[in-house]
């Protein structure tokens, strides 16, 4: 017999407020109902604290259709558990409430690619999922998720998990219900023109819909991009449910809230579809 178990906020009260109507406030100031809203396959969102980049997740997050499922996929800042952690618990918790993990969605994943394993270790203490969560539960009220910590491995790696994401997804005819969210914060600790420079590369590819490019892009540049892994994954995946257009929604840095052009950490925030 399965014992349920939830996976309770790592990082409230340092990425974001641990106050439910602080929080609810917060959000509302980085998220616009009047944007126009469109489907999305994919979804890069970036997860530093919110005073630094919730306006770009904000602004990526409220320009998507609403859909009842997300694949979360974050990159191991922690170094714990395995290369490709899916979480054992049902359920996780953040200020707002209580978020459901699909299970079926899961399970199908974990039967479906050998790369995934199910790993609670990886996501104990990471930041880059639990900060997507706020912004969803401020979108729409109910929603379900599969959260993936991804470590570094390569590209033919990425490529199978990306396929395999997207054939659990099929086989479950879901693919009009789950949108993908990588999240990964862009160049770290450089200039601000530096990073921009560089930033511009890696989003280039991205928008290419080029994972493999991608990759290639971050390494001959030295892009200290922490999601690549899970960006890589998404398009990969993406791609198999049949994207073909991607758009920037918005770009900045952390220089913009702090005044701080010196050393900077670049946000983008970007819908696959």
């Amino acid at each position: 017999m399965r014992v349920s178990m939830t996976r309770n906020p790592a990082v409230a009260g340092q990425f974001y407020p641990d106050s439910e109507k602080i929080l609810s406030a917060e959000l509302s100031t980085m998220i616009d109902p009047s944007r126009q809203k469109e489907g999305a396959i994919g979804v890069i969102s970036p997860h530093a604290g919110y005073v630094y980049s919730g306006s770009v997740a904000g602004a990526v997050l409220s320009s998507i259709k609403p859909r009842p499922v997300y694949i979360i996929m974050g990159p191991n800042h922690t170094g714990l558990g395995g290369t490709f952690s899916i979480s054992a618990s049902d359920t996780w918790k953040t200020p707002l409430g209580e978020v459901r993990v699909n299970q079926k969605l899961a399970q199908a994943i974990k039967d479906n690619c050998a790369l995934i394993k199910e790993d609670e270790a990886a996501h104990l203490y990471e930041h880059s999922i639990e900060v997507q969560l706020p912004f969803l539960q401020k979108l729409q009220k109910e929603f379900t998720f599969v959260p993936i910590v991804v470590a570094s491995s390569d590209i033919d790696a990425y490529k199978e998990a990306g396929r395999s994401i997207a054939s659990s997804i099929k086989k479950l005819k879901m693919e009009a219900d789950v949108t993908i969210i990588a999240s990964s914060d862009m160049t770290h600790y450089e200039s601000q023109d530096r990073a921009e420079e560089k930033d511009k590369k890696a989003i280039a590819d991205i928008l290419k819909l080029d994972e493999g490019a991608l990759i290639k892009t971050i390494k001959k540049f030295d892009i200290t991009m922490c999601g690549s892994a899970p960006a890589a994954i998404m398009l990969s995946a993406a791609k198999e449910l049949g994207a073909t257009k991607a758009r920037l929604v918005e770009y900045k840095t952390s220089g913009d809230a702090s005044g701080d052009f010196s050393s900077v950490v670049g946000y983008a925030g970007i819908i696959i579809n």
